[in-house]
């Protein structure tokens, strides 16, 4: 065997456990079906302008340990997330804070806007939610939930709010300051240069095939290294014996556009019903670019099948049931490791992806 660790999936949580291995001693070889590094995070250059392909990207935690880490790497800039959100010709900002309400009912003082959510939420009278819409306006009022999340919720899951559970608003956070930064994290921001530079720097010196699918050719990839580490879909390794775990999906429209400033913010949220798409990104606002040209991408959510880019788990609680028998699958194979958001079938934020990868590292090792 030539290797220590196979590791599949050239994404972040795989290239974090390389470089630990590699740093341990251990010999490894990456491999990944698609035809670069990084996996969801990966950027495409325009010109200067680091498009993030498969959606915005922005790093933030209170984690010091971890931010030091990726920061050991690439040095990280201070984009703060500020988003907006549009709504029949009207601009709101993202959170919800007193700026949203000012811009939505011109009140001035936290103590005038919690007056009018507490009242429309009175007014609903509904106590015991039983689906996702009776949970929002139960939380936020009418007004926010019928302009800033009955569209875009809708679009996201594909059905309508009506058919959702509760749980998936558990809270909505209302914010009676005059603050637009989206994330309360203590550290915050993009790798300069894109996150290509993040994870080329984390597998640097380390051997990686692109262009290879890991599930096609097992048998013969198997035999090149002594344990496994699989970061793809857990159904899917295991052939789907129980049925196929439900996702949803996305698809992306980049445009390169000759003005040199299309919307004036990274992300707009569209939160009417009427337009398909749920955000544009104008990439170059990520990292202050000041091209002559712009890039933008509409994000379309879309329903997952098989063959598609799985994105967001649909962790409900027949999903979830499934999901445990494959674990228990998984928990039998000696020389196979599982982690990532598509093999432990759970959303991450990507500072959770380094700890989870760090740790799952450190764990390995003291098995071995």
């Amino acid at each position: 065997m030539q290797y220590d660790y196979l590791i599949v999936g050239a994404g972040l949580y795989g290239c974090v456990f390389a470089h630990e291995a590699t740093k341990k001693g251990k010999k490894c070889l990456v491999i990944d079906k698609r035809s670069h590094i990084g996996g969801n995070t990966y950027c495409e250059d325009h010109d200067g302008i680091h498009v993030h392909k498969y959606g915005a990207h922005i790093f933030h935690t209170n984690d010091k340990t971890v931010w030091d880490y990726v920061n050991s790497f690439v040095e990280f800039n201070r984009y703060t997330n500020s988003p907006l959100a549009y709504h029949q010709g009207k601009i709101y900002n993202l959170p919800f804070n007193m700026n949203t309400f000012h811009q939505m009912w011109g009140v001035h003082k936290p103590d005038e806007a919690k007056k009018i959510i507490d009242e429309q939420i009175a007014e609903y009278g509904v106590t015991k939610p039983k689906n996702l819409e009776e949970q929002a306006i139960n939380l936020v009022g009418i007004d926010i939930y019928e302009k800033l999340i009955k569209g875009y919720t809708e679009k996201q899951w594909g059905r309508k709010a009506t058919e959702l559970p509760p749980f998936i608003i558990k809270r909505l956070p209302l914010r009676f300051t005059f603050n637009n930064n989206y994330f309360n994290d203590k550290y915050q921001g993009i790798p300069i240069g894109g996150y290509n530079k993040l994870t080329e720097s984390l597998v640097k010196d380390i051997d990686v095939r692109f262009n290879t699918d890991y599930l096609k050719n097992r048998a013969e990839l198997d035999q090149l290294a002594k344990s496994v580490l699989f970061t793809g879909q857990i159904d899917e390794y295991f052939g789907y014996q129980f049925g196929h775990l439900e996702y949803r999906s996305l698809k992306f429209e980049h445009e390169r556009l000759k003005t040199d400033n299309f919307q004036g913010n990274a992300v707009v949220n569209y939160t009417d019903f009427s337009v398909p798409y749920t955000r544009i990104l104008e990439h170059k606002h990520f990292e202050f670019g000041t091209q002559k040209h712009t890039v933008i991408t509409k994000e379309y959510p879309s329903d997952w099948k098989p063959g598609m880019e799985p994105y967001y788990p649909v962790n409900d609680e027949k999903n979830n049931q499934l999901y445990r028998k494959y674990a228990l699958l998984a928990d039998q194979k000696e020389n196979v490791i599982f982690g990532g958001r598509l093999a432990e079938y759970k959303y991450y934020d990507m500072h959770q992806v380094v700890a989870a990868s760090l740790k799952k590292a450190r764990e390995s090792y003291d098995r071995s």
